[in-house]
C-alpha cells in the first residue's frame, strides 16, 4: 500500500504523462476530435472532464468541500487545451501538496467524506487511467509505473465488486491474470490491447 507521499509522487507522474501525451495539440499533430476509449467521448470531451475533475478535487481538498458544479467538465479548444490542462494539473498538485492527509474532505460529486489520503488515491486512479485513455486516443503506448498499476488494480477490484457497479465506469470485464494493468483496465470497463 502506498503512503501519502508515494501517492503524491505517482499522481504527479500520471499528470505529467498526460502533459507529455498532449504535447502534439499545440502543433496540430493531435486532434481534439480523436475518439477515446470512453464511450461517446472524443479527446476534447475527455480532456474537459479531466480538467474539471482536477479543479473539483483541488477545490474540495483546499476548502474541505466544493459543490458538484466545481467538478464540471471544462470546454476546451485547440488553442487553449494544453494550457488549461497544465493549469488544472498544477492546481490539483498544489492542493494535495498543502493538505493534511488525515483531514476529512467532502466530495460532493461522489456523495461521501473520505480523508484527503483516500481522495488522493481516487485521483491517482483517475489520472492514471485517463492518461492511458489519452494515449490510446493519440496512438501512443502508455503504461504507468508498477506501484501505480498495483494501486489502480486494487481499487478497480473494489469498484467492480460493488453491487450494481458504478455509474462512473463502464461495466467491468473479467480479469485474465495475464497482466495487472490490462486487468485493471478491464475491471474499469476498458478493452485492453
Amino acid at each position: 500500500m502506498l503512503t501519502f507521499t508515494q501517492m503524491r509522487a505517482e499522481h504527479d507522474d500520471a499528470l505529467s504523462a498526460t502533459t507529455r501525451l498532449l504535447s502534439g495539440i499545440d502543433s496540430g499533430e493531435v486532434s481534439l476530435t480523436s475518439p477515446t476509449p470512453c464511450a461517446g467521448w472524443d479527446l476534447a470531451d475527455l480532456l474537459g472532464h479531466m480538467i474539471g475533475q482536477n479543479l473539483g478535487f483541488a477545490a474540495a481538498v483546499t476548502a474541505g468541500d466544493a459543490p458538484a458544479t466545481a467538478y464540471a467538465s471544462v470546454p476546451v479548444t485547440t488553442g487553449d487545451a494544453s494550457r488549461a490542462w497544465q493549469e488544472s494539473a498544477a492546481t490539483v498538485r498544489e492542493a494535495f501538496g498543502a493538505a493534511d492527509p488525515a483531514a476529512t474532505v467532502h466530495l460532493s460529486e461522489f456523495g461521501f467524506r473520505p480523508t484527503v489520503e483516500v481522495a488522493l488515491g481516487m485521483q491517482l486512479l483517475d489520472a492514471a487511467v485517463h492518461a492511458w485513455d489519452v494515449a490510446t486516443a493519440v496512438g501512443a503506448d502508455h503504461r504507468p509505473a508498477p506501484d501505480t498499476v498495483a494501486h489502480v488494480l486494487e481499487m478497480a477490484r473494489q469498484i467492480a465488486a460493488r453491487p450494481g457497479g458504478t455509474p462512473v465506469f463502464a461495466a467491468p470485464s473479467t480479469e485474465t491474470g495475464d497482466d495487472p494493468w490490462a486487468d485493471a483496465l478491464r475491471l474499469l470497463g476498458r478493452q485492453a490491447a
